[in-house]
């Protein structure tokens, strides 16, 4: 066991990438033999140094493979074969061609999962998986199985919903609140495991107010310095770490550290 730190949207922002890594103790840039982070997707587009992050995370898979884990966002998503260029303006294509490498041998990843020093099983992916995508599954008991099951790349990844805003929505593109949480709580079984996304976020963390009202609201709580937001449902917690960088970078915010935990994902 040993850390575990999820980091959450970059953005494009490679500056505040950085800044992360010397956060967690990444001296000249090595990530400490106790630490293990998983970044949720979204490194590119929005920001000024899409390419900087990349050469970050591209020395980290290279140097420390065991020690980073790359998940896939809709912004990387759309630069790989088959999807579909929605940023207007686009990364360069040697990025591309980066991104593209890493999704064929597998270092760009759709999900992976946490184990708490409690023995509390987390998944981990872009934006978390819906009641629906759960159910599409073959609803898997445990964040291992359904890590697994997303990591083989199923049609579920793709899927946008309408808008991303309803459960038919895939873990890559659904929205917080109503396709995440809301139809989660409204589940009358056992909520199998917990999560972590980014993505989007039930808060806007720059005038420090809610977006949301009624359930999710009442079952929220928010972290404003570290920038992360906690839900509650039903027995275990959803956890967003998105850090709404938009086009200036975000002025304060932590990655999500987790002490004593494991990655168990294969």
């Amino acid at each position: 066991m040993g850390r575990v730190a999820v980091i959450g949207d970059v953005g494009g922002h490679a500056d505040q990438l950085r800044w992360a890594l010397e956060w967690l103790g990444a001296g000249a840039g090595r990530l400490p033999s106790d630490l293990t982070v998983i970044q949720v997707g979204d490194l590119v587009d929005r920001g000024p140094d899409s390419t900087g992050a990349l050469d970050v995370v591209a020395r980290l898979l290279d140097e420390q493979p065991d020690r980073w884990i790359q998940l896939v966002g809709n912004h990387e998503a759309q630069y790989l074969p088959g999807g579909t260029v929605f940023w207007p303006d686009p990364v360069e294509v040697c990025d591309v061609e980066r991104l593209r490498a890493w999704w064929a041998d597998g270092r760009l990843r759709v999900a992976t999962a946490v184990r708490t020093g409690d023995g509390e099983e987390l998944l981990v992916t872009h934006v978390g998986l819906t009641l629906a995508g759960w159910q599409w599954l073959g609803e898997p008991t445990s964040a291992v199985r359904a890590a697994e099951s997303l990591d083989r790349r199923p049609e579920l990844i793709w899927r946008m919903g309408e808008h991303a805003r309803d459960e038919q929505a895939g873990p890559l593109w659904a929205e917080s609140g109503a396709a995440l949480h809301e139809p989660w709580m409204g589940y009358v079984g056992v909520v199998p495991f917990g999560q972590v996304h980014g993505h989007s976020t039930v808060v806007a963390f720059g005038e420090e107010r809610w977006r949301c009202t009624g359930r999710v609201r009442q079952r929220a709580s928010v972290d404003w310095q570290a920038r992360h937001v906690r839900v509650r449902v039903g027995g275990r917690v959803f956890t967003g770490v998105d850090p709404g960088h938009g086009r200036t970078g975000a002025t304060r915010w932590q990655p999500l550290v987790f002490d004593a935990a494991t990655v168990v994902s294969t």
